[in-house]
C-alpha cells in the first residue's frame, strides 16, 4: 500500500500592526500577544499528531508561529524562503477604510488585471513555489505528517489550485483564517483530500488585513 503523508499548512497567528498596513514581506512585524496565544493553542491541538517536519516562511511572524510546534515535537524550524508571503507592489500602504489604496487614484496603474494580478506576484508563481515546498517537505516526511506555516494568500492559492478552482478571486470570499490549518492528505504522490479547521478560531478578535 502506497504511504499516507500528510502536509498541513498553517497560517501565522495575529500580527501586531495598529496601523493597519499591508505588511506583506517587510520585516519587523511579529505576533501580538493574542497571536502567540494562537500559536501555543495550535501547538497543543496537535501535540497528538505524528509530526515529523516543521518548515516556515522566513517571516517573522512565521517563524513565531512554527516554534511553539517545533518545540513541542523536539525539531528543529526548517526556513523555506518558498512559503513567504506573496510580492505586493502595494506593501506598507495603509488598508482602513477611508485610507486604503482604492482611494488614491494614483494606484490605479496597478490594478488594470486581476487575473494576474497585476498588483503583485502572478498567482502561477506562487503556485509554483507552494507546490515545490510542500512537495519538498512530503518528501522529507513520507509516511508521517509536516506542518508549513506560510501565509494567506499562498495557502488560498494552493488550496484553489490543488481542487481545480480558478486562481482569481474577492480576497474578502478566502477561507483562510489566522493561525487556521489547510491539510493536504496524500497516498503515495497523489493527493486524495482537502481539509480546513481552525484550532485557535475562538482567540480571532476581527478581520485581518487581506493577503497578511
Amino acid at each position: 500500500m502506497a504511504d499516507t503523508t500528510v502536509v498541513h499548512l498553517l497560517r501565522h497567528g495575529e500580527v501586531e500592526n495598529p496601523a493597519n498596513v499591508l505588511y506583506g514581506r517587510l520585516p519587523g512585524y511579529h505576533l501580538s500577544e493574542t497571536g502567540r496565544r494562537m500559536a501555543e493553542t495550535v501547538a497543543k491541538a496537535m501535540a497528538a499528531r505524528d509530526i515529523v517536519e516543521v518548515r516556515s516562511s522566513p517571516l517573522e511572524r512565521a517563524i513565531e508561529t512554527a516554534t511553539p510546534l517545533a518545540e513541542g515535537f523536539g525539531l528543529d524550524v526548517v526556513l523555506d524562503d518558498r512559503l513567504l508571503e506573496a510580492g505586493n507592489v502595494f506593501e506598507g500602504h495603509p488598508m482602513g477604510e477611508g485610507r486604503g489604496v482604492f482611494r488614491n487614484v494614483r494606484n490605479y496603474r496597478h490594478l488594470w488585471n486581476p487575473f494576474r494580478p497585476s498588483w503583485g506576484e502572478r498567482y502561477l508563481d506562487v503556485v509554483d513555489r507552494m507546490k515545490a515546498a510542500i512537495d519538498a517537505a512530503r518528501g522529507a516526511a513520507r509516511g508521517h505528517e509536516a506542518i508549513l506555516v506560510s501565509h494567506q494568500l499562498p495557502i488560498w492559492i494552493i488550496r484553489a489550485a490543488a481542487e481545480g478552482r480558478r486562481l482569481w478571486h474577492d480576497p474578502r470570499q478566502r477561507q483562510c483564517g489566522l493561525a487556521s490549518m489547510t491539510s493536504l492528505t496524500f497516498e503515495g504522490d497523489r493527493l486524495i483530500s482537502v481539509g480546513y479547521s481552525e484550532p485557535a478560531g475562538s482567540l480571532v478578535r476581527r478581520p485581518s488585513v487581506p493577503g497578511a
